[in-house]
Formats: structure tokens, C-alpha cells, sequence
């Protein structure tokens, strides 16, 4: 089953029925026969940019800003440790606050930021050089500090 086809299904059910958790839409998709992980249906949920509402999940105002804390504010929250490695940078968190740390990183759009990968506990986060990784370990412990 491909992203396209699974976020085109989640869309349909969530413009016909009202589906408050993740787990009424796993199971409604698995009917439809489309496994699909809660890990997955987390990320499928901010890749359409959906929102939880009193009615349940909906497709955000177009032009709307992401939800969520912007990242100097999850940084300032979860972000314990930073240590740079070449043009990489490993970014350790309280268990299950990696991807969302990384979401907030990859949604503030920082140049020094090619990229970022998110485990439990870790980010790893891909810098285009040495240098812009040591400028950008600096700023992340800044903001992590407060």
C-alpha cells in the first residue's frame, strides 16, 4: 500500500465520518484494508496537516498555521543534550519527545538544516558542513537552556 493511496483513504473517511483517535482511524482503515501503525498515522496525520476537533479529525483552514509549539519552545522543553559529529548533530530527548522535536525543527524551515531523523530518544540532525554544525550545536544549547 503507497503514502498516496493511504493518505487519499484517511482523507475520505475523515470527510464522512466523525473519528476522534488514532485508533477508531487504524481500525476503520483496516476494514478498508489499509494497515496501517499508529506510528504511521501519526505521521500521515501531520504530513495532511490535520487537526483534532470537538467533532473529530479535520483537514486544517487553508493558509492555517501548523499546531504545536514552535521549536525554541520544544527545545526549551525536551531538548537535553547536543553533540555535534562532523556535520551532524545528535540531539537527545525525554523518551517520545524526538519526533516531535524534530517535526517543530523541520517546520521552522532553518537554513543551517538539511535534514533531520528521529528516533525514541534522538535526532539526528544533517547540517551541510562541519562548520554550520558547530553554529548550529551553539544555537541548539542556547535555546535548550532558555
Amino acid at each position: 500500500m503507497n503514502k498516496a493511496y493511504r493518505h487519499g483513504q484517511i482523507l475520505k473517511l475523515i470527510r464522512t465520518q466523525q473519528i476522534h483517535t488514532q485508533e477508531e482511524l487504524a481500525k476503520l482503515l483496516q476494514n478498508a484494508g489499509v494497515p496501517a501503525t499508529q506510528v504511521t498515522l501519526s505521521r500521515d496525520i501531520r504530513e495532511l496537516g490535520l487537526v483534532k476537533t470537538a467533532r473529530g479529525y479535520a483537514e486544517a483552514a487553508p493558509g492555517a498555521a501548523p499546531a504545536g509549539p514552535d521549536f525554541a519552545t520544544m527545545a526549551r522543553d525536551s531538548l537535553l543534550d547536543v553533540r555535534v559529529a562532523q556535520n551532524l548533530l545528535v540531539l537527545r530527548t525525554p523518551p517520545a519527545m524526538a519526533n516531535p522535536l524534530a517535526s517543530a525543527l523541520d517546520h521552522a524551515e532553518w537554513p543551517e538544516v538539511a535534514g533531520t531523523i528521529a528516533g525514541d530518544d534522538t535526532v539526528l540532525v544533517v547540517a551541510p558542513d562541519a562548520a554550520t554544525a558547530e553554529r548550529l550545536g551553539a544555537k541548539l544549547l542556547q535555546l535548550a537552556r532558555g
